[in-house]
């Protein structure tokens, strides 16, 4: 690129080129509209594979083109696999280029915070039309000062069901207490039906999963001061105790290697009576209904039931995966990357895509709960109102970069598939006590 002075930049500004401006400034007045963009014809958006594979039909299909209708520009989208997003925008970040947007789960947007732009604009005017934002929504992609990412989605994360696998051992009503969901558990493993749950290094199922369940118990990595690292407690040891029986005792001991799509297989399948997911398995049973059925023939889609996580000592406890858009400091095109997600985010625009998914993505804003989508299922009925309920990882701290950078290195998750694995509850409690340490100083 050729380099220009100062001297020759005074000298073209204040000649011909302020001139220029000026007649063109005249020319869009005279038009009475803005002038089109013109640094680029189109923008790069990464994000993941929907695991509602309608959601990402609908925006190839139709939405994209109508994005590039209404805003005069191209939006290029490109999927990859959850795991492989954060790894995404970290190399973009190093080497300065890549995607204008990019799609981050839960908290981790605030590992990035001083490598995106601020989405403050986007966010406030969304918030104000759409009934304000959910908690859990804002402490993810606000830093106290700034939005540093525009709130996407929030996935609801329950447990699904084998309803008449649990009447047959004579539970009528999902297991409200840990202690119950061992003991349905005990009686469904015997008969070659455990429940399933991954303790893996993937970025949904297992931490959703091990982080309510230690707060369940009474456990947290810090106090509410986000700097008191609080975790070898004897609720934490008890905690670790307790699921290392139920290990054994109830579940598929192969989850350890399971990924955020073995579980949905393994119950399509069905190889397991019950595992915490968002609802892509009940929409995925009834988007084909002849494929997956029951031992009996019945559709599968008629014997699946939600449920949130049993209740512990200290309560009950819920994380709902979080998705938001990152636009990139780097990106030349930021103002074009913000004005597709206003865009994208209009009640109009996202209620179709809203209504492809179900219910398995529910609205970052709080109007979308009331929408009349809900009133279609009643299966997906404990998903509706997921937002108000899920805490943030760093609970009972805040969801900031220390509490994202204990998340990405699976420390909680690592503590129980450590003891699972056959190391003593105290010595991995203490491991992953050490390792929150290193993290908060």
């Amino acid at each position: 690129m050729a380099r220009v002075t100062r001297r020759q930049f005074l000298n073209a500004s204040g000649t011909g080129a302020l001139a220029a401006k000026t007649a063109g400034m005249a020319g869009i007045l005279a038009l009475g509209k803005a002038p089109a963009y013109a640094q680029t014809s189109s923008i790069h958006w990464l994000k993941w594979n929907d695991f509602v594979p309608a959601g990402d039909q609908i925006l190839r299909q139709s939405m994209l083109a109508e994005a590039e209708k209404a805003l005069g520009f191209k939006v290029n989208m490109e999927t990859i696999g959850l795991n492989d997003l954060q790894p995404r925008a970290t190399a973009a970040i190093q080497a300065g280029s890549g995607a204008d947007i990019i799609m981050i789960f839960d908290n981790k947007a605030q590992l990035y915070a001083d490598s995106v732009a601020d989405v403050s604009a986007v966010c406030e005017a969304l918030g104000s039309a759409q009934g304000g934002y959910y908690d859990l929504a804002k402490a993810n992609t606000h830093d106290g000062k700034k939005w540093i990412a525009v709130p996407y989605c929030i996935i609801g994360a329950m447990v699904a069901y084998r309803k008449s696998w649990f009447d047959e051992i004579g539970v009528t009503k999902f297991p409200e207490t840990w202690e119950e969901f061992r003991d349905a558990g005990k009686k469904l493993k015997v008969k070659g039906r455990p429940m399933g749950q991954t303790l893996g290094h993937t970025v949904g199922d297992a931490p959703a999963f091990a982080y309510p369940y230690l707060w369940s118990w009474g456990g947290r990595e810090v106090e509410e001061d986000g700097k008191t690292v609080k975790l070898n407690t004897k609720e934490t040891i008890e905690s670790v105790k307790f699921l290392t029986a139920l290990w054994k005792d109830a579940l598929d001991e192969g989850g350890l290697a399971w990924d955020d799509s073995n579980n949905n297989r393994a119950f399509l399948s069905g190889t397991i009576s019950a595992t915490l997911n968002g609802a892509s398995i009940y929409i995925e049973a009834l988007r084909k209904p002849d494929q997956y059925k029951t031992d009996k023939g019945a559709q599968l889609k008629t014997d699946i039931l939600h449920a949130p996580l049993p209740k512990g000592p200290a309560g009950q406890f819920g994380v709902h995966p979080f998705q938001c858009m990152m636009v990139m400091k780097y990106s030349k095109n930021q103002q074009q990357a913000m004005e597709f997600l206003k865009w994208f985010h209009s009640a109009e625009v996202y209620g179709k895509w809203f209504n492809v998914q179900k219910g398995f993505a529910t609205g970052p804003t709080k109007q979308w709960e009331n929408h009349e989508m809900w009133q279609e299922d009643p299966v997906m009925a404990p998903y509706r109102v997921a937002p108000r309920l899920g805490r943030v990882y760093g609970y009972a701290g805040p969801a900031g970069q220390k509490a994202a950078e204990v998340l990405s290195k699976y420390i909680i998750v690592d503590m129980y598939a450590k003891a699972v694995q056959g190391m003593p509850a105290e010595e991995a409690v203490k491991w992953a006590d050490g390792e929150v340490r290193k993290v908060y100083g």
